[in-house]
């Protein structure tokens, strides 16, 4: 299992333990808005969001309206991503448009 994420089509990022990207998606549910993997880094207390789904494509963070945290135990963390992992000089916040 791998930690994934997805963004569906009603801009709900969904982390999850899965094998697939795929696996992270209801029945009727989408992912227009790519995905990628993720990790925890216990020094910055913050979730590391990098790489692109082979599937879904490079996530676009712009259309993320809410998040499920379930897959990460319910618990919110800050949420950071690397363009250029596994370079992390170039961290970006990801802010969450409501």
């Amino acid at each position: 299992m791998y930690q994934k994420f997805i963004i569906n089509q009603d801009g709900v990022l969904k982390f999850g333990h899965v094998y697939l990207h795929k696996d992270l998606l209801q029945k009727g549910e989408r992912c227009i808005y790519g995905g990628g993997l993720w990790k925890i880094d216990s020094q910055r207390n913050a979730i590391m969001l990098y790489g692109r789904s082979f599937d879904f494509g490079p996530p676009d963070f712009d259309y993320v309206h809410s998040i499920d945290w379930s897959g990460v135990g319910g618990r919110e963390w800050p949420l950071f991503f690397l363009p250029l992992w596994p370079d992390e000089s170039s961290l970006m916040p990801v802010i969450i448009s409501r």
